[in-house]
């Protein structure tokens, strides 16, 4: 008999773990969200980019459409005008014109500080959200770890 794996496929069911998840998911997007990555990054519980990061969904250029849950999770966030015209075209769109539609909750700086401050940044929104209190880790690669 097939597994559940087998059924829906891995991404899909990262995807599936990623929205059930009783802590907080941060999808980070420092430079490109495509295909793929924009649908796990819309899984998430939240979304912080760079500026200069670009979100879309390109497969009907290649003549499919996505496959792992992005045109229902799509038009949830951003309205199904918009949604359809991301689908339909797979034509990016940058990351201020998603932040005004809803699919990005927070734009981080000048683009500048790297990893580090679009990680913190995530760390930020998202402790005040939950309520919980951030704590800084200078031994862990993660610049600051949020205790829920």
């Amino acid at each position: 008999s097939p597994s559940r794996n087998d059924e829906i496929g891995p991404l899909s069911l990262l995807i599936e773990e990623m929205e059930a998840a009783t802590i907080p998911v941060v999808a980070c997007i420092h430079k490109y969200a495509f295909g793929g990555g924009l649908e796990l990054a819309l899984a998430c519980h939240y979304r912080v980019a760079m500026p200069d990061a670009r979100l879309g969904l390109p497969e009907v250029k290649l003549g499919l459409i996505p496959g792992a849950g992005g045109t229902q999770r799509l038009p949830r966030l951003v309205g199904l005008e918009m949604a359809l015209k991301m689908i339909v075209t797979g034509n990016p769109i940058p990351a201020t014109a998603a932040h005004k539609a809803g699919l990005v909750d927070v734009l981080v700086g000048d683009g500048k500080g790297g990893d580090t401050a679009l990680m913190q940044a995530a760390v930020a929104f998202v402790c005040p959200q939950r309520g919980a209190v951030a704590v800084s880790y200078t031994h862990l690669t993660l610049p600051t770890i949020c205790s829920v």
